[in-house]
């Protein structure tokens, strides 16, 4: 059953990964775009700077899911790495079920001002505000999903000591980095034999 929900998440994060990619280059289009018009020949793109905020904001929230299924927030373990295996398997669930608590207040407010709003009209593009309120959806929807897996997970399949502490922080990822390329470089010649 995990393995079935780790291919349909790794799916739907692959996608919006894509998604975000396009909403950053349609951004850079818009922006850019309007710079240029405003600075040659004094007029712009009248939708550019609703829309980018917009795409903006659906950005940050489809990133934020992508990291959130790939453990890739920082944090810090200063606590929670000095306990033993159990303490640190509580920690993880407490942590799981805090931020399933915090994804929910997110999507219930998320879809209620997405009721609200869906009448109100954006002032230029005159698209639906709810649009703008349906990525606090999508982020509380996807962030429900994705911890429950990771709660079912710690709670049914033996962890390692590094995956019940599921924090990347900066130093940690720069050593990474530093024995990735290490581990790349070919390895220094002993010189001519004699």
């Amino acid at each position: 059953m995990l393995a079935l929900a780790d291919r349909w998440l790794g799916r739907y994060t692959r996608a919006l990964d894509m998604l975000s990619g396009l909403c950053l280059a349609i951004m850079v289009v818009l922006v850019f775009g309007n710079v240029v018009l405003r600075y040659t020949v004094n007029s712009g793109i009248t939708v550019s700077e609703e829309l980018s905020r917009w795409l903006f904001v659906w950005l940050t929230f489809m990133g934020a899911v992508v990291a959130l299924r790939e453990h890739g927030h920082l944090g810090t373990d200063v606590l929670v790495s000095r306990l033993p295996a159990p303490g640190k398997k509580v920690c993880l669930v407490l942590a799981q079920v805090a931020m399933l608590y915090v994804s929910w207040l997110l999507l219930k407010g998320s879809w209620a001002q997405m009721v609200i709003n869906a009448d109100t009209e954006a002032p230029v593009t005159g698209a639906s505000v709810g649009i703008f309120y349906a990525s606090g959806v999508l982020m509380g929807g996807s962030a429900i999903a994705i911890l429950l897996r990771d709660l079912l997970r710690t709670l049914f399949v033996p962890l390692s000591d590094n995956e019940l502490v599921m924090v990347q922080e900066s130093e940690e990822l720069a050593a990474l980095q530093h024995r990735t390329e290490d581990a790349s470089a070919p390895p220094p010649s002993a010189g001519p034999r004699r």
